[in-house]
């Protein structure tokens, strides 16, 4: 399976997905320790976190995918969201709540 059809496979079969540098455990730099940050305040449990690092192939496609240059990069119900920027934006302003709402819980 090519680059873009698993980004898209996961994209698409996972309700909260971070392409992130690192793990949510240990995150590899401050603006995906930032996202992941923000996705545990607005209590996402089911969280499906792709590290970048591990794969340098996954590591560009992301960025071809989303026509966007950097990571991290979140995904709510396929929907491609944005970097840890207007992930704070939408936070503070209680938009990224709304998008998580009914997705917090559990899968």
């Amino acid at each position: 399976m090519d680059t873009q059809q698993q980004i898209k496979e996961t994209v698409t079969n996972n309700p909260v997905v971070l392409y992130m540098k690192g793990t949510p455990q240990f995150p590899q730099c401050g603006f995906s320790a930032r996202a992941v940050q923000i996705l545990k305040a607005c209590g996402v449990k089911n969280l499906t976190a792709v590290n970048v690092l591990a794969d340098e192939a996954l590591r560009e496609g992301i960025k071809e995918y989303a026509n966007w240059p950097t990571i991290p990069q979140l995904y709510i119900r396929g929907e491609f969201i944005g970097g840890a920027d207007i992930m704070t934006e939408m936070y503070q302003a209680g938009e990224l709540q709304q998008k998580l709402e009914g997705l917090t819980q559990a899968a």
